[in-house]
């Protein structure tokens, strides 16, 4: 019997630890609005003064569905929804609001999707002064926003850089046609560079590319043409991410099947040539699935041990509170989580009635902060320390009993109160969280979670 590589040894299905716990294992039954009342106005007494506050906007809708997209989305020409959704998100921060006893500090503000860039310039100005009306602005604030190359005007570039966004991250994919055709996402390589000028002009000091490794009829040689476009383009940040094939959850993504999909051979040399390729090219790799330029903040972050990872994803900017508005949206005030309805009509009927749209969430307990901290420190810096309290608590201790493993295939190094992820270890994290995850441990679902990206 041949004895499998490491990486076929890790190829699992994994979360991707932008919360912990992550949300298939949240304690539903002992969450109510009333306990996450009381954790938001906690952690905005506790941040708002100083360190602000973080607020993520989900905007669903697109005109046309990507089928490798896992997000929550409302696929629809009909851009009269603008405004009434609008107007829901809008009371739905007024609900916040009426929590807090001194104006919100806005730290952060991101606006995700779904196609932000799907409503009109006119109704986003409308949206964001909804927002910051009544709340006031962070020395260090920085606004964001992700757009689909295809329907990105000048006008949206103009009217959000008015208003204060200086990044924004553009959905590439792949720029070879075959793929493109698969997943149903089509922008050539002059839109993408129009767009990345017209940003430049406007003020934008930081842009992003998504790219994504595994996709249907995905070749190396294609993927290396794309790269070797991106780097022309020369954006400041790269995410690199894998296909999550979840057709279970998905349909779409039934508009091909795993044959047409890299095997995980073929996906690992995608992900090792475009990878080599990008530092190659000047990139430095952060945290994981995350690259830049060393002259972008998120560089920065790394190096002076500042980087951050919530739900939005790796960011350089820190708050304890970052509320999500939206459908979907999730909220998280480091002890507690909530996660909004995922339906536009229950959310917006629920917000309409004075209530908040949460649908499920999760009371961290002193396990769960203990294992969240050092999940964290190794998503972003790549190593954690503990003390002897720390190993008096029987899951984390559990925890390193199960790193062992990983420190015999080289994919940490661990001393008596320290565990420092190798170089080797460094496209594994995922698996590395996975062993001092607890509640994966403890309640291993009766059906597959997650895909073998999440």
């Amino acid at each position: 019997m041949n004895t499998p590589t490491l990486t076929e040894k890790y190829h699992v299905a994994a979360p991707r630890y932008t919360s912990y716990p992550t949300v298939p294992y949240w304690d539903e039954a002992n969450f109510d609005t009333n306990k996450w009342s009381k954790a938001v106005v906690n952690a905005f007494n506790e941040s708002n003064l100083e360190e602000g506050i973080s607020l993520y906007v989900h905007l669903p809708f697109c005109e046309d569905l990507c089928t490798y997209c896992g997000c929550n989305t409302r696929i629809t020409k009909n851009h009269s929804v603008e405004k009434p959704y609008i107007d829901a998100l809008l009371k739905e921060w007024q609900l916040y609001l009426g929590l807090f006893k001194s104006k919100p500090l806005i730290k952060e503000l991101h606006l995700g999707g779904g196609t932000p860039t799907f409503f009109s310039p006119r109704n986003l100005d409308f949206l964001i002064r909804g927002l910051l009306e009544g709340a006031q602005l962070h020395k260090d604030a920085e606004f964001s926003f992700e757009a689909h190359p295809g329907n990105t005007t000048e006008a949206h570039l103009f009217t959000l850089s008015r208003l204060g966004f200086k990044r924004l991250s553009l959905g590439i994919q792949d720029f070879d046609p075959i793929v493109q055709l698969a997943i149903n996402r089509v922008q050539t390589v002059e839109q993408v560079n129009d767009i990345t000028q017209l940003a430049r002009q406007n003020g934008y000091h930081s842009v992003n590319y998504d790219l994504i490794y595994g996709l249907p009829n995905q070749t190396l040689s294609g993927l290396s043409e794309t790269i070797g476009e991106v780097l022309r383009l020369r954006p400041d940040r790269i995410a690199f991410y894998s296909y999550a094939h979840v057709p279970w959850i998905k349909p779409g993504q039934r508009r091909y099947t795993e044959d047409d999909l890299p095997s995980s051979e073929s996906k690992q040399e995608l992900y090792n040539i475009g990878r080599e390729l990008l530092k190659e090219g000047g990139y430095v790799d952060i945290g994981m699935d995350h690259f830049s330029l060393t002259t972008d903040s998120l560089y920065e972050a790394e190096q002076t041990g500042t980087l951050h990872r919530n739900f939005m994803g790796y960011t350089h900017q820190y708050s304890k509170l970052m509320i999500g508005l939206g459908v979907s949206s999730i909220s998280d005030t480091w002890n507690a989580f909530a996660q909004n309805v995922k339906t536009v009509e229950n959310y917006m009927e629920m917000v309409n009635n004075g209530e908040f749209p949460a649908l499920k969430g999760h009371i961290l307990n002193e396990t769960d902060l203990l294992i969240r901290k050092h999940i964290l420190n190794i998503m972003c810096k790549g190593r954690t320390s503990w003390t002897a309290l720390d190993l008096e608590n029987e899951a984390f201790a559990m925890g390193l009993t199960r790193m062992r493993w990983l420190a015999q295939d080289g994919l940490v190094f661990l001393s008596a109160n320290e565990l420092q992820v190798t170089p080797f270890g460094k496209r594994f994290l995922r698996n590395i969280c996975m062993a001092l995850d607890v509640r994966l441990w403890e309640k291993q679902p009766e059906t597959q979670q997650f895909s073998l990206a999440d």
